[in-house]
């Protein structure tokens, strides 16, 4: 039995601001979740390295560029993704506070969000983000 499985990848992107941690979502652009927040993050190309892929996505979609990011962990629970199998190797990355994110690419709006205050999120984005507060 052959299986397709995709490869994506998202970086949660944290900065402290007046001792409170933030994170930086974006709005999603295009189904499945549109119009709902979610980690910046996209599909792995053929030749693409985990790594690069996550900051090329992250620029896309943020207009930031990240230089360090650490892995957290994979993500791939069955139904995870309404596309079909798809796995997610999520990244954090510590970034300034004052960087403006500037949404591009697949989506419509990025801003930073305190990580008391998150709104309702796409996917298992909640799960991936407490994932990454372990780091804190």
């Amino acid at each position: 039995m052959e299986q397709e499985i995709a490869v994506t990848v998202d970086i949660v992107a944290f900065c402290n601001s007046n001792n409170k941690i933030n994170v930086l979502l974006i709005k999603r652009k295009n189904e499945p979740f549109k119009g709902q927040w979610a980690i910046p993050g996209g599909f792995v190309d053929e030749d693409e390295d985990l790594e690069d892929a996550a900051k090329r996505e992250f620029t896309e979609e943020t207009g930031i560029k990240v230089k360090t990011i650490e892995q957290v962990r994979a993500f791939g629970a069955p139904g995870r993704d309404p596309r079909g199998r798809i796995i997610s190797i999520a990244f954090l990355s510590w970034i300034n506070c004052d960087e403006n994110p500037l949404a591009g690419d697949d989506a419509a709006e990025a801003k930073w969000f305190t990580l008391d205050q998150l709104p309702d999120l796409a996917f298992d984005h909640a799960e991936i983000i407490n994932a990454a507060e372990i780091y804190l």
